[in-house]
C-alpha cells in the first residue's frame, strides 16, 4: 500500500529524517516509535503532505505523493490525527465530523452523505451523534476520540494516528488501543501509529519501526524490537521486560 524509499528531510544544515525506507501492507498496524526529536512527526508530515521531502520517494497505491498538498493526499485516502486536538468550538461534535466528511473526500459528497458518514464515525469511537452535543463537554479522552472521528469521516484507506494516548488514564488508554484494533477490523483501514506508551502499543501493532536522530535503527515484530539492544539503549531502558512480555503475549 505504502512504499517509502530513502525519505530525507533537511532544515538548513539539520537533517530531521535521514534516508528512511519502509513498506506497509494493506491491513497492517505499524507502530512508529523513538525518542523525542527522532523524526516521527516529521515523517508523518512528509507522508501527509505538510512538508515536502528533500530527497526520496513516497508511493501510495502506486502513486508518488511526495510533495503533494495535504488536501490532495487526504483526497487520495490518507488521513491523520494530531497530538493536540483543535476542534471547531462553535460547532457541535456532529458538525465537526460532518465538515471533515464533506471536505475531506475526493469527489462530491452531499450534505446528507456527510451527516451519515459523521454519525458512523462517531459511532465507531463511542461519541454522541446528537446535533446539539457540544465540544465543550469533552475531556481529554473525548477530544482524542473526536480527532479520530474527524479523520475516519474522510473515509481513509490509511490512518496516521499521532499519539492517540497522550493525556489519558490507564483505562482510557486501553479503550483507545482497542478502538484502533476495531477500526482496522471493521473498516479495513491500515494504520501507522506513533505512540510513547509502549506497553499498550505493543499489544496492538503487527510490526514496529524505531527512529533515532532521524535514522531507522530497528524494524520487526514487537518482541524482536523490544529485545534489540540498540533500541533498549537509546529508548526503552527500564521498560524492556514489560514490553518484551507484551510482545510475547500478543504473538
Amino acid at each position: 500500500m505504502l512504499t517509502v524509499s530513502n525519505l530525507t528531510k533537511r532544515f538548513g544544515g539539520f537533517t530531521a529524517v535521514d534516508h528512511v525506507s519502509f513498506a506497509l501492507e494493506q491491513g497492517e498496524i505499524l507502530g512508529l516509535i523513538g525518542p523525542n526529536g527522532s523524526g516521527k512527526s516529521t515523517t508523518f508530515n512528509l507522508i501527509a503532505g505538510t512538508l515536502a521531502p528533500s530527497e526520496g520517494s513516497i508511493s501510495f497505491l502506486g502513486q508518488e505523493i511526495g510533495g503533494r498538498r495535504p488536501m490532495d493526499v487526504c483526497h487520495l485516502g490518507i488521513a491523520r490525527t494530531f497530538q493536540i486536538p483543535r476542534p471547531f468550538k462553535r460547532l457541535s461534535i456532529l458538525e465537526n465530523v460532518a465538515v471533515a466528511a464533506y471536505y475531506g473526500q475526493n469527489g462530491r459528497v452531499s450534505r446528507q452523505q456527510a451527516w451519515g458518514q459523521a454519525e458512523e464515525a462517531l459511532g465507531l469511537v463511542n461519541l454522541p451523534t446528537d446535533v446539539k452535543a457540544s465540544v465543550d463537554g469533552l475531556g481529554a479522552a473525548g477530544l482524542k476520540k473526536l480527532e479520530l472521528a474527524r479523520a475516519l469521516a474522510t473515509q481513509p484507506k490509511l490512518l496516521l494516528a499521532d499519539e492517540s494516548l497522550g493525556g489519558l488514564d490507564e483505562q482510557e488508554m486501553d479503550q483507545a488501543a482497542d478502538m484502533l484494533s476495531l477500526i482496522r477490523r471493521e473498516k479495513n483501514i491500515t494504520i501507522i501509529w506513533v505512540e510513547h506508551i509502549m506497553g499498550v502499543l505493543m499489544r496492538v501493532v503487527d510490526r514496529v519501526m524505531v527512529l533515532d536522530h532521524g535514522e531507522k535503527i530497528s524494524e520487526g515484530l514487537p518482541r524482536e524490537v523490544a529485545s534489540d539492544p540498540k533500541v533498549v539503549e537509546v529508548y526503552l531502558g527500564s521498560e524492556r521486560v514489560e514490553i518484551a512480555d507484551a510482545g510475547e503475549s500478543r504473538a
